[in-house]
């Protein structure tokens, strides 16, 4: 079975990373499960500087309720590179975000996830609407 293409083209947004030493695993290879902290990164970075999260007082938090990725190339320390986001699918109190990992200048991704974000009452722990100001920054990840 042929793997989609996920191309640099394809994402909205780009969060920059540097890879750090203990990224790597005993291979010598950034370990998988590092992955998925790029991806979260990648996700909250760009809601805060958007200015419609706040992590710290926010009354709405976003809980991840699912997430997976698929391999294709590997990076390792030092490597610079970029986490390409967009919005896959958009819910009234979920976001289904869409991930790729690219080594700085390559157009095909080296791994690509997903991530998904149930939006929840800081104190009750129980989904609510996603507050128009999210809305409209994850309505700019939708695809063209």
């Amino acid at each position: 079975m042929q793997q989609p293409q996920h191309l640099r083209e394809h994402y909205r947004h780009f969060q920059p990373i540097t890879t750090r030493w203990h990224d790597n695993d005993l291979y010598g290879h950034v370990n998988n499960v590092t992955y998925y902290s790029y991806f979260d990164t990648a996700v909250n970075s760009y809601l805060i500087e958007v200015g419609c999260l706040d992590i710290h007082r926010g009354e709405v938090v976003g809980f991840v309720v699912s997430s997976s990725c698929d391999y294709f190339e590997s990076i390792a320390f030092p490597e610079r590179i970029e986490v390409g986001l967009r919005v896959g699918k958009l819910g009234n109190s979920s976001v289904q975000y869409e991930l790729a990992v690219f080594k700085g200048g390559q157009q095909q991704a080296c791994a690509a996830g997903r991530f998904v974000h149930v939006f929840v009452d800081r104190q009750s722990n129980q989904p609510v609407t996603i507050p128009q100001a999210l809305r409209q920054a994850m309505e700019r990840l939708l695809p063209a």
